[in-house]
């Protein structure tokens, strides 16, 4: 198999299947018969792993990957399993930091292309069971599992994991998740199964409250992970990440409670090596010191708004590339940008992404610097072209930016 062949299956798995990362709600597929066929059409490998399944709107790829770099500081042999990936398809697969083979996602993709023609799988239910596929082919000791979109209704939830972790609600996704906290909070919690402990990061009391019912009425315990009290920090730098490590370090008191062996020095270890363990990057990911340049996938007002505080508090003029997808409330993000910057605004390279010249009005209104480009690295090279010394750079507004600038820039 050479590359050119991977990366020509791998874009048939693209094109041939509906895909929410691409085309948005018109690719998504709610619920569970599509994915409980497929799984058992492939003699349900999910059944045969040790499952700790993730969800919530934001912080769940950081805490799923400061979760796995602990286990492997412990000596476990982790799964990974994230959404979307920033540069290769392979990203989306890890074990112990290691992306997907690519021969295996090869051969997969041809048993995938000869399945009955009644099962007819969406994108994410695809890698889905090819996640569960291949952490039990490597026999992994556990499977992190993050949910795709929403939780009640997602591919992921055909597990029935050791323990479940929702670590917030906000607003996103509402076209299909729903217009209020408390009716996302609702779709979060469909990941809790009967008896399996649920760990919450959630501070806001009302949907803290629907988690409380959900755990009561299926007889599994409510963890509050708020009241966790830690010095522990992380090599992950974002401020928000504080609340994350909360979750995680709620998780590995229950997985003790278990009898599963891992020490404070192997929590204290992996929080500080998550980037090297996992290779993950994408969450206030410093791309260089000189310029400083920032990376952020951030993409919701919840998310954007943590990260812009802590934009705000560097005292640095800014040079602030940006980009939105088709379904942001780009009028709300307008209102919460930092001060004391220049802005680039970009079309990201995905059929859901908008062209800046669409809400030019109202950039025009909120009275900012900026100037429009077609593509991410246009954007990239005229801020690196025009910063002066003791400024930085911040790319960020969706996950698409983020890969398109990572793909065109880092260094293999």
């Amino acid at each position: 198999m050479t590359n050119q062949e991977y990366q020509k299956e791998v874009e048939w798995l693209f094109n041939q299947a509906p895909n929410y990362q691409i085309d948005g709600k018109k690719a998504y597929k709610p619920g569970l018969e599509n994915i409980t066929t497929l799984c058992a059409f492939f003699g349900n490998p999910q059944n045969h792993l040790k499952t700790i399944h993730i969800g919530g709107t934001n912080g769940k790829g950081s805490t799923s990957n400061m979760l796995a770099s602990v286990l492997q500081e412990a000596g476990y042999k982790v799964g990974l399993y994230n959404s979307p990936h920033l540069i290769d398809f392979s990203e989306r697969i890890k074990i112990n930091g290691v992306n997907c083979e690519k021969e295996f996602i090869y051969g997969f993709i041809q048993k995938l292309k000869n399945l009955p023609a009644a099962i007819t799988p969406s994108f994410f239910e695809f890698t889905t069971i090819m996640a569960f596929e291949y952490f039990k082919q490597k026999e992994v000791d556990f499977a992190i599992i993050e949910v795709g979109l929403g939780g009640r209704l997602d591919a992921t939830n055909i597990i029935n994991p050791m323990i479940s972790a929702i670590t917030n609600i906000a607003l996103d996704h509402q076209d299909i998740l729903g217009n209020t906290l408390e009716e996302i909070a609702r779709e979060k919690a469909g990941i809790i199964k009967h008896g399996v402990p649920l760990i919450s990061g959630e501070e806001n009391d009302i949907v803290t409250q629907i988690f409380k019912i959900k755990t009561a009425e299926l007889q599994s315990e409510f963890i509050d992970a708020t009241s966790v009290q830690t010095t522990f920090t992380s090599d992950l730098k974002g401020n928000y990440q504080t609340k994350n490590i909360k979750v995680v370090l709620a998780i590995i008191r229950h997985l003790q409670n278990e009898e599963i062996m891992i020490s404070t020095k192997n929590s204290e270890q992996g929080l500080l090596n998550v980037q090297k363990n996992t290779n993950f990057i994408g969450r206030w990911y410093e791309f260089s010191a000189d310029p400083l340049t920032i990376c952020d996938t951030a993409h919701n007002q919840a998310g954007l708004k943590e990260v812009f505080a802590q934009l705000n508090s560097i005292p640095k003029f800014k040079h602030i590339i940006l980009g939105f997808v088709n379904d942001k409330k780009i009028d709300e993000v307008l209102q919460i940008l930092p001060t004391d910057s220049t802005y680039y605004f970009a079309k990201p390279n995905n059929n859901r992404g908008r062209h800046p010249k669409d809400y030019e009005q109202l950039l025009k209104k909120s009275k900012i610097n900026y100037k429009i480009f077609d593509q991410v690295n246009d954007a990239y090279l005229s801020a690196k072209q025009l910063i002066k010394k003791e400024e930085m750079i911040f790319i960020g507004g969706s996950n698409f930016v983020v890969g398109d600038f990572l793909e065109k820039n880092l260094e293999n």
